[in-house]
C-alpha cells in the first residue's frame, strides 16, 4: 500500500524540545558536552557600558555562533547566519529557539572588533587548560609547523614599490645598515636572530609586490616550484599525546620560521606549566641558533639538518675542519684561518686565511672568489650545536625516526585539518589582527573536537566495564546517551533483582 504525506500541512507546535531534533551523534551536540563558557561575561563585561544602550547580543551565544560556524567550516559570518535560518543543530547550539530571530551577520563583525584578539586568546588558553587539567596533555614532546594562509586579496591589487624609498621613509637616520649574510662563504644564512625584516635580502631598489588592500600579507611560497603569493604564515605547536594545540601564532608571509621558536617554546611551556623533553621541527628550523638554544635548554631536537650550501665556485663549507676548542678552521690544505672578528649581522665569526698563503696554494682557483684574494669564512654562533646535529642525524637511531615520522601527521596532519574543514586555507578578513582571530578559533575548534572524542572514549571505556558487570551488550559507534539509558535501565533491573 502506497502510503502519503500532506506536505503544505503545517504543525502549529512542536511537541518535545529542540534538543530531540538534533542526533546524537552530530558534532555540535558532541562539542557541547565539554563545552563552558559560563565565564566568558564576566571576561567581556568592561568592554559594554551598563548604563546606557540597547542589550546586546548575549557573549556566550555570540562566542558559540562563532565556535558553530568553524566547526562545520561555514567561517564567513552570511554564510553562517544564512545556514542558522534553517539549520537546527545551529540554533540549538547557540542557545536560540525556533522563533527567536537569530543576530545580523553584522553583529558578529562588530562584536569581533569590540572584544578584540585578547579575548579570543583567553579563550584558546582556557581550552588548552582544560586539556591539561584532564589528562590531554602530556607535555614531553611538542611537534612545532607552520603553514602559509593565502590573503584575501585579488592579484589586481598587487603593485610594487621600490624599498629603498620605502626604507629612506621608515628607517631611523642613525641606524646603521646590516645585511643578513656574508657572501658565498656563509654557511648558515637563515640563522635565526633579531628580528630583523626579510625585505632586507633584496637588493636596493629592486621593485616588490604588495597589495594595498591588505599591507600586512606579503609575498610568499611554500616550494620554489609554486609562484609567490600574498599570504600569512601560521605557527602551531601540537602536543604528541592526542594532537592537542597547545601554541597558535600569526605572522606576515615572510617571515621565517626558524626565528619562531625560541619564543614559540617559552608560550608552550608556559601555557603547559612544564618543560619540553624533545621538540620535532622540520628542515626549516635546522639553524645553529636552534640547535643551540634547544641544547641549552635540555630539550632533545628531532629537526633534520639542511645540506650544505655551496654557493659560486669556492670548495664547500663541508671541507672545512672547525676546531671549536681553539676557535680555529682548517682548509683542505691543512691551513688555519684565524678568527679576525664578528660578522656584520653579529650573528658569527669571520674567520680569514693569509692572502700570501691562498695564493701559494693549488686549490686557490676552486677556493678563493674571483673578487678576494684570499678565503674567508663565515662560522655562525652555535655551529658545533650544527655539527652535533649532523653527527645525530647521520647515525639517527629508532626514536629519532619514529618521533620524526609522528610530527609529519601530527603537525601537517592538523594544518591539512584546518584547511580542508575549517576555512582555513584562505583568510576570511583582512588585517593581521583578523587573521589571528581566525586562527585562534580555528585551533580552539579543533581542541574541542579532540576533548568531546576523548570524553566518549572514556565515558564509553567507564559504561563498558559496569555492562560487563550487568551483562548488557554494547554496539560499536553506539550513541552515548542511548548507552547511558540502557545502562541505567540495566542498573536497574539489577538493583531490583538484588
Amino acid at each position: 500500500m502506497i502510503g502519503r504525506t500532506e506536505r503544505w500541512q503545517e504543525d502549529l507546535f512542536v511537541a518535545g524540545p529542540l534538543r530531540d531534533l538534533v542526533p546524537n551523534d552530530h558534532l555540535l551536540k558532541r562539542v557541547d558536552r565539554v563545552l563552558d563558557l559560563s565565564w566568558l561575561r564576566g571576561e567581556v563585561a568592561a568592554l559594554y557600558d551598563e548604563s546606557r544602550g540597547r542589550p546586546s547580543i548575549d557573549p556566550e551565544a555570540a562566542a558559540r555562533l562563532m565556535l558553530a560556524g568553524f566547526l562545520l567550516g561555514l567561517v564567513k559570518d552570511r554564510h553562517l547566519m544564512r545556514e542558522a535560518q534553517v539549520n537546527l543543530a545551529i540554533r540549538w547550539f547557540a542557545g536560540y529557539r525556533l522563533t527567536d530571530t537569530l543576530p545580523d551577520h553584522s553583529s558578529l563583525t562588530r562584536i569581533r572588533q569590540r572584544w578584540g584578539e585578547a579575548v579570543f586568546a583567553g579563550l584558546f588558553k582556557r581550552i588548552v587548560e582544560q586539556c591539561v587539567a584532564a589528562g590531554l596533555v602530556k607535555g614531553d614532546i611538542a611537534h612545532i609547523d607552520a603553514t602559509l594562509v593565502r590573503a584575501d586579496v585579488s592579484w589586481e591589487s598587487l603593485v610594487q614599490r621600490h624599498l629603498a624609498e620605502v626604507k629612506a621613509a621608515n628607517d631611523d637616520p642613525g641606524e646603521t645598515p646590516s645585511s643578513e649574510g656574508d657572501g658565498p662563504d656563509d654557511p648558515d644564512d637563515d640563522s635565526p636572530g633579531s628580528q630583523r625584516p626579510r625585505e632586507g635580502r633584496s637588493r636596493a631598489g629592486k621593485p616588490k609586490k604588495y597589495s594595498p588592500t591588505d599591507p600586512d600579507a606579503t609575498l610568499a611560497t611554500a616550494s620554489k616550484q609554486y609562484r609567490m603569493e600574498p599570504c600569512f604564515k601560521q605557527h602551531t605547536a601540537v602536543d604528541d599525546q592526542v594532537g592537542i594545540i597547545v601554541d597558535v601564532q600569526v605572522t606576515t608571509g615572510e617571515a621565517s620560521e626558524g626565528r619562531e621558536l625560541e619564543r614559540q617554546i617559552e608560550r608552550i611551556e608556559a601555557m603547559i606549566g612544564q618543560p619540553l623533553e624533545a621538540v620535532t621541527c622540520d628542515a626549516g628550523y635546522a639553524h645553529a641558533a636552534n640547535y643551540g638554544l634547544l641544547e641549552a635548554r635540555g630539550i632533545e631536537a628531532i629537526i633534520p639538518p639542511q645540506k650544505m650550501p655551496r654557493h659560486g665556485r669556492g670548495l664547500p663549507m663541508a671541507l672545512f675542519q672547525y676546531d671549536a676548542r681553539h676557535q680555529i678552521v682548517r682548509c683542505p690544505a691543512g691551513q688555519v684561518l684565524t678568527r679576525r672578528g664578528r660578522s656584520s649581522d653579529g650573528q658569527g665569526w669571520m674567520h680569514h686565511a693569509g692572502k700570501a698563503i691562498c695564493q701559494a696554494c693549488h686549490h686557490v682557483r676552486n677556493c678563493v672568489p674571483p673578487s678576494a684574494k684570499a678565503r674567508v669564512i663565515r662560522v655562525s654562533d652555535h655551529y658545533e650545536a650544527l655539527l652535533r646535529a649532523r653527527r645525530r642525524h647521520r647515525q639517527r637511531d629508532e626514536r629519532y625516526v619514529q618521533l620524526y615520522r609522528r610530527h609529519r601527521w601530527r603537525s601537517e596532519g592538523v594544518h591539512g585539518e584546518m584547511k580542508s574543514m575549517h576555512g582555513l586555507r584562505r583568510a576570511v578578513r583582512r588585517g593581521l589582527a583578523n587573521m589571528r582571530v581566525q586562527s585562534l578559533l580555528t585551533a580552539t575548534v579543533i581542541n574541542l573536537k579532540r576533548m568531546a572524542k576523548a570524553a566518549e572514549s572514556l565515558l564509553r571505556s567507564n559504561l563498558t566495564r559496569y555492562a560487563v558487570a550487568t551483562r548488557l551488550t554494547i554496539r560499536k559507534r553506539q550513541p552515548a546517551n542511548v548507552i547511558n539509558a540502557d545502562l541505567t535501565h540495566a542498573m536497574r533491573q539489577h538493583l531490583l533483582a538484588a
